[in-house]
Parts: structure tokens; C-alpha cells; sequence
């Protein structure tokens, strides 16, 4: 209880003063509902209910595996139950805009990565802000974009695909998953620096650019390495470059593009969380710790280093700046190259 001397120093209101006074801190510190002590301006206990993990893409691929793997990890630890939904369409702005506009209680998250830095240079009315909108994370792994070639193309080298390019301006094609894939932007990237232009064959997904490639119609593909790699390890397709800086641990023989003469050139897929803008911070942090811990896990890497994953699990702060950078240098791609996608 609280004392305080009544005014005119009488017993009787002294005790008034005590009984009230002991009212309004049984008041503050009363449990809530569910049996929690409720302290103005603190965060309730997180996660107390389901998470949603929304995934721009549609089922399969190497993008949902590790969403729904992620997702199982963490129903583990925190005995809550986490919801992967695939919302594709759009580019990955349905998903992206649904994420963008929830609540900011750390229960639904975006399961976001290149496209969602390359959108506001593609798209004149993108239905949400990349920096304004999200609570950025972490950013959980990278895949390398593999350029492979069919075996009949002269060109075996990076070096070589850029002489052969310059001698026949327009002449060679590389095919790729789709306007705007991280192949897309990785060949035009490319064109950029070397100076060349190649032909852009768009597909609807990897697969049938695969097959043409394998085939030989185009003698040229731009993609995520996980898909082409097997093609590459039975001679059926010859890797040119991988568009990280560094090598990737899954086909330790191929070298870069920087290595090959175009210093700087990075071009990888990545995978990452974002949450809605307003987030709290002491629930991004948690997040954070829990889903850099579990991308840490032996099973984990194993299960994803196979095809060519490569993780990452940085700060919030530093996947915020990685964006920020994302963003101007796809801006700078997309201007050099004309692209549209409305």
C-alpha cells in the first residue's frame, strides 16, 4: 500500500487515501486474461500464438524447402505453430503487399529476397516500400547464379563468352526462369559490364529454359545453380561462371565472373525475413537470434549446401543496409537496360 498524511490530519481521511491508493496498484499489477502481469508500455510474451510465414513464390523450389524447413525449426522451439502460405502472382508483390500491410506484432512475416529490391526500379505503381514498409530481419542464405552453356557454344570461359559476345553483337541468346529472375537481371548485369549485348529468352520457370539449353535452341542459361548443377557435374552443360564474389563450395572448379575479368560483378539470389514496418524491436531481435541459430544447425546446412546454399545470418541492421544497396544497383541495371515489366 501506498501512505499518504491527510490534509486536515484527520484519521478518517488518512485511511480514505490508503484504501485508494492500494485500489490503484492492485489495478497495475492486476493479471491479464491469460494469467500475465500486465506493466503499461511492455511487449506481451512472443510468439503466444500461430506466425504465418508468407512466401511470394509458388510451391517447390529451393524458396519454399527452406521457408517450410525454417518453419518446422521454429514450431519446434517455441512450441507455436508456424504457418508457411505460398501467395505468388504478381511478381511477388501480392505477398510482399499482404506482409507490407498486417500488423506489426511480429505474427506475419515475408519470406522475401531479389525481387522485392528490384521492384521499385521494375514497377511505376509498386504497392509498397521496401524500406518504409519492412522490419528487415535477416538474411538467411544466398544462392549463386550459374551462367552454363550447352557444350556445342565455343565459348568455354568468361572470358571467352565476352569476345565471342563483342564479335556477335545480339548473335548469342541465354535463356532464363522469367522476366526480372535473378538470372534476368544477372545476364543483363552482365551486358552491362561487358559492354555486349546477349539476347534474353524469357521462360515460365527454370525448367523448360533447362530443357532448351540442354537441347541447344539457346545455347545459353542464366540461372540459380541449384537446378543446372547436375547437368554440369554429367557434361551435359558447361559452366561458364558463378556470379558470386567468391566461389561456391558446391562446384569449388568454377570460377567467378570477378575472377574472369569483370571485377565486381555479384549477381545471387538471396533469401530472407522481413516483418511489417513498426515491428518491435525486442521481437525482431528474437526472431533474429532463433532464425540464426537454426540456419547454424548441421541438418540445415546440409540439407540446402547440396544445392549450392550459402548462409548467411547477419543483423538486422546489416541486412537493412544490404537492401539499401540492393536497390540502387538494380535501379542502375534496369535504367541501363530499358527494362519494363508493366
Amino acid at each position: 500500500m501506498w501512505f499518504c498524511a491527510a490534509s486536515d490530519g484527520s484519521e478518517e481521511n488518512a485511511m480514505r487515501v490508503i484504501f485508494v491508493s492500494g485500489l490503484l496498484l492492485g489495478a497495475c499489477l492486476a493479471p491479464s486474461v491469460s494469467g500475465q502481469t500486465v506493466v503499461p508500455g511492455a511487449v506481451p510474451a512472443y510468439p503466444a500464438k500461430p506466425i504465418r510465414i508468407i512466401v511470394p513464390y509458388a510451391p517447390g523450389g529451393i524458396t519454399d524447402r527452406l521457408a517450410r524447413l525454417v518453419g518446422q525449426k521454429l514450431t519446434l522451439a517455441w512450441d507455436q505453430q508456424v504457418l508457411v502460405e505460398n501467395r505468388p502472382g504478381a511478381g511477388t508483390n501480392l505477398g510482399s503487399e499482404l506482409v507490407a500491410k498486417s500488423a506489426p506484432d511480429g505474427y506475419t512475416l515475408l519470406w522475401a529476397g531479389i525481387a522485392n529490391t528490384i521492384g521499385p526500379a521494375l514497377y511505376k505503381n509498386l504497392p509498397y516500400d521496401p524500406l518504409r514498409d519492412f522490419a528487415w530481419v535477416t538474411n538467411l542464405t544466398k544462392v549463386p547464379v550459374l551462367i552454363a552453356s550447352h557444350p556445342s557454344l565455343p565459348a568455354k570461359t568468361g572470358r571467352e563468352l565476352i569476345q565471342l559476345a563483342k564479335r556477335k553483337p545480339g548473335a548469342l541468346a541465354f535463356g532464363t526462369a522469367g522476366i526480372a529472375s535473378s538470372g534476368h537481371l544477372a545476364g543483363e548485369l552482365f551486358n552491362n559490364m561487358a559492354g555486349v549485348r546477349v539476347t534474353h529468352v524469357p521462360y515460365k520457370g527454370s525448367s523448360q529454359a533447362l530443357i532448351d539449353t540442354l537441347s541447344g535452341q539457346v545455347p545459353l542459361y542464366f540461372g540459380a545453380m541449384a537446378s543446372p548443377m547436375q547437368h554440369v557435374k554429367t557434361g551435359r552443360l558447361n559452366a561458364i561462371a558463378v556470379t558470386t564474389l567468391t566461389r561456391s563450395a558446391a562446384l569449388p572448379d568454377v570460377p567467378t565472373m570477378d575472377e574472369q575479368g569483370l571485377k565486381g560483378f555479384e549477381a545471387a539470389t538471396w533469401y530472407g525475413v522481413a516483418a511489417p514496418a513498426g515491428t518491435p524491436k525486442v521481437i525482431v531481435a528474437k526472431l533474429n537470434a532463433e532464425i540464426v541459430r537454426i540456419i547454424k544447425l548441421r541438418d540445415v546446412r546440409q540439407d540446402l549446401a547440396s544445392e549450392g546454399a550459402e548462409f548467411v545470418g547477419d543483423t538486422p541492421e546489416e541486412l537493412t543496409a544490404f537492401v539499401k544497396n540492393e536497390i540502387v544497383k538494380w535501379a542502375r541495371v534496369v535504367k541501363e537496360s530499358g527494362l519494363n515489366a508493366e
